[in-house]
């Protein structure tokens, strides 16, 4: 049953493909979604002030992700906004990644924030694979993951933002369990182990991580929140 209360949806980053995927699903409900990206933070609490609920989403490898969700949430506070989700990651303690510890961080202050919220914790997106053709890969290609599509995520998100009964929870999310050599095989595309090209230590940390140990997330979450068998 979707909270009458809840009709106008503040995304914060809501320009890039998270949240695009989030204001679609919302606008599938009939629901009005604002994207607001950096030229709103000036007056942040003024974008949000006729919102009922906010989505987080922080840049990607933000320098300083807790500095921008604590802002994001003391905006939000200000501006009489009470229902709060927060989009993390899957496994966001893992201290041999720096930018999943942010979102920790970042989850710890949303839980303590006295707003009503719930946390996403997505796997890693399908759509940030290309399998239109050769895949070159700098982590092993046959560790498992927890992948989501991007529309499964803004279905969730739509969810837990309109429905009742989500505050104060935590949700890992995947579409699918599978290995990137799996994904391949179905896509008819051979899938190569290049060099880490350094483009920035975050990611090679992610990189050495993913060769270990993947990032497995189960799908069974997701199946109940959305209600497939």
């Amino acid at each position: 049953m979707i909270a009458v209360s809840v009709r106008r949806v503040a995304v914060l980053g809501g320009h890039g493909k998270t949240g695009r995927a989030v204001c679609a699903a919302l606008a599938d409900r009939s629901l009005d979604a604002v994207p607001l990206g950096r030229s709103d933070w000036p007056d942040l609490a003024g974008a949000v002030a006729e919102c009922d609920a906010a989505y987080v989403i922080a840049p990607n490898l933000h320098p300083d992700e807790p500095a921008y969700v604590g802002s994001a949430l003391t905006a939000l506070a200000a501006a009489g906004v009470g229902r709060v989700v927060h989009h993390s990651v899957a496994s966001p303690y893992a201290p041999a990644m720096p930018h999943h510890v942010g979102k920790a961080i970042s989850e710890d202050l949303v839980r303590r924030s006295g707003l009503s919220w719930t946390i996403l914790q997505p796997g890693a997106y399908l759509q940030n694979l290309d399998l239109s053709g050769p895949l070159d890969l700098p982590y092993s290609a046959d560790v498992r993951f927890g992948f989501l599509d991007l529309a499964d995520l803004g279905r969730a998100a739509a969810v837990v933002l309109t429905e009742d009964g989500h505050e104060g929870a935590t949700y890992e999310l995947a579409t699918r369990v599978a290995t990137v050599r799996e994904l391949a095989a179905e896509a008819g595309v051979p899938v190569r182990r290049v060099a880490d090209p350094g483009t920035h230590p975050w990611l090679s940390a992610m990189f050495a991580y993913y060769d270990d140990h993947g990032l497995p997330v189960g799908t069974r979450v997701l199946e109940a929140l959305l209600g497939r068998p």
